[in-house]
């Protein structure tokens, strides 16, 4: 058998490997999944997959014979995780306006418990405006500050130990800390595929039976109109056939990545660049691999 009949059956049988490969990412990175990427640094069986697809695209022998399967795989991959990605954009944006709003409520009761401690004129009006802000119990804790006689009682002490506690937890923002962390997490890893695998796809000519469906769309969904008929030479329809067929031509998803509003995910693509030595064609490590 010849040198290059070895390549095409090797590819062939990795074919198959890779479309699991990338099946594999789509769960890790997918929201519902019980089974999620947590820390990109530390998964090495997240970035042998990775690397797996993006060196398949990139060592592939003959781009423009590309098997269609695979190209459709990782490019509704990177989709997927591009979409994935602006979803997380969203919910930090949320997490942010939570801890600035949180932040504001913890002066807020600050200012209400030293007016009530302190029983100035106006306490129980102070307590009648919270209601419209904070929760029952609050509300309740304030009252029962309002009528302690001394600030040596346990009814005194165990009030302000229950309020400055509360007002600890909204100046910290605890909860809201831990799930960005988590949430940057994911997008660190979201990233990095549309770094790998998108830059590997823009070498890949769209699959021909691909630009036929897209072409037969665009003829249905048109009005029929006579064009006149204008000849092409060699040069100019290979300069067409090259600009159809190119990753570019299809919505620019690594580009919605880089136009992320949340510039500290991206901030942390940088971080995130690794280089890796594996042997042509890794197939990922990990379970059943």
């Amino acid at each position: 058998m010849s040198k290059s009949g070895i390549v095409n059956v090797r590819m062939v049988i990795t074919e198959e490997k890779i479309l699991s490969n990338i099946e594999k990412v789509q769960k890790l990175i997918n929201p519902k999944s019980k089974k999620q990427i947590v820390q990109l640094e530390e998964d090495t069986y997240f970035k042998d997959l990775v690397e797996s697809i993006k060196t398949y695209l990139n060592e592939y022998p003959k781009k423009k014979n590309f098997p269609s399967s695979v190209y459709n795989a990782a490019y509704g991959l990177v989709e997927y995780a591009t979409n994935q990605f602006e979803e997380n954009t969203k919910q930090i944006e949320e997490l942010i306006r939570q801890r600035e709003q949180n932040i504001i409520l913890s002066g807020e009761l600050k200012e209400i418990v030293e007016t009530v401690a302190e029983k100035e004129e106006n306490w129980k009006d102070k307590i009648e405006e919270a209601k419209k802000t904070f929760s029952e119990d609050i509300i309740d804790t304030l009252n029962t500050l309002g009528k302690t006689k001394s600030k040596t009682s346990q009814n005194y002490k165990d009030c302000m130990k229950l309020l400055n506690a509360r007002i600890n937890n909204l100046e910290s923002n605890l909860h809201i800390e831990i799930d960005m962390e988590r949430i940057e997490d994911r997008s660190k890893a979201l990233s990095y595929i549309g770094i790998e695998v998108a830059d590997a796809l823009k070498s890949i000519p769209t699959p021909v039976e691909d630009i036929i469906i897209e072409q037969e769309v665009q003829e249905i969904s048109k009005p029929k109109t006579v064009e006149p008929i204008v000849e092409q030479s060699k040069e100019e329809e290979k300069q067409e056939y090259i600009k159809e067929t190119t990753f570019e031509k299809k919505p620019s998803l690594w580009q919605k990545i880089k136009n992320s509003k949340i510039v500290r995910s991206i901030k942390y693509v940088m971080r995130i660049r690794v280089v890796l030595d594996y042997p042509a064609l890794p197939e990922g490590r990990g379970e059943n691999s």
